[in-house]
């Protein structure tokens, strides 16, 4: 047997890559059919914004994963009712934002993006983030590297920078800049804050654009996993505020601590806290 015939077993995660790309690039498509003809909002429990987009991208990835890995469970933003008790044996499973970024789909500025991932042993080993308006695709597996494609161009390898000391450049979110992070910012000094939304923020730092995110708000597992893996294939972290890698679906909660995705070197950037 191939490597790849059995793809929901552990074969390398690498056989994957390539179909859950073209499952996410089907989704933005189908994202962008509405960000053109219009869509109604609606707020979920938590306040946040819902749109059609949202649950159409939902249900064109699960059905696409579910057929590519029959075996293997998924678990989307829109989904989360799946409680620990009926997860907490998944070895092996997709974790999935179908759309992130959905503020910035409402407020057109093109800033969104699919994120697919697949966890194995609370670690993401595939990592996708397609922004269908700019036609960027990030990918990464394990062992594989990281890379960036834009439009029709050949895919480019990326890889984060060392940060040295001086001035240092920050990823920043559109929609969300609270009090805590513009102490934290202050903390640094000499800084330059660069604003972006969605995981789009995670991939400057993995292509050496940034050194820095830093999230001092709220965020759950589906909107890191597969930013996690880009950074980490890239030579870069994503970690809590005390610098250890985030794990998933280890507790009832699919909420995040706080965290850094960062780059190349061991900088300590809890101490800016």
């Amino acid at each position: 047997m191939s490597r790849c015939e059995a793809p929901e077993r552990r074969c390398d995660p690498a056989c994957l890559l390539t179909p859950a790309l073209e499952i996410a690039i089907a989704a933005g498509c189908r994202i962008l059919e509405f960000y053109e003809a219009g869509f109604s909002v609606a707020q979920k429990s938590d306040q946040t914004p819902l749109t059609e987009a949202d649950l159409a991208a939902h249900q064109l990835i699960v059905s696409g994963l579910q057929d590519l890995t029959p075996a293997l469970p998924v678990l989307s933003e829109e989904s989360t009712t799946i409680p620990l008790r009926d997860r907490c044996d998944w070895e092996r499973y997709w974790l999935v934002d179908p759309l992130d970024g959905t503020r910035e789909f409402i407020d057109r500025t093109d800033e969104f993006t699919v994120n697919i991932a697949l966890i194995e042993d609370q670690q993401p080993v595939v990592g996708i983030i397609y922004a269908p308006a700019l036609g960027l695709y990030y990918y990464a597996a394990r062992g594989e590297g990281a890379w960036k494609r834009e439009a029709t161009n050949q895919p480019q390898p990326i890889q984060c920078r060392h940060w040295d000391g001086g001035r240092v450049t920050v990823a920043g979110s559109r929609s969300r800049h609270g009090p805590a992070l513009q102490r934290y910012l202050n903390n640094l000094h000499d800084y330059e804050l660069v604003i972006l939304g969605s995981a789009l923020k995670s991939c400057l730092v993995a292509e050496g654009g940034a050194d820095l995110y830093a999230r001092l708000g709220p965020t759950s597992e589906w909107d890191t996993a597969a930013a996690q893996c880009l950074l980490e294939e890239a030579g870069g972290r994503l970690t809590d505020t005390r610098m250890r890698p985030l794990r998933y679906n280890q507790r009832p909660t699919l909420l995040n601590p706080h965290f850094f995705a960062s780059g190349a070197g061991g900088t300590d950037w809890a101490r800016y806290l």
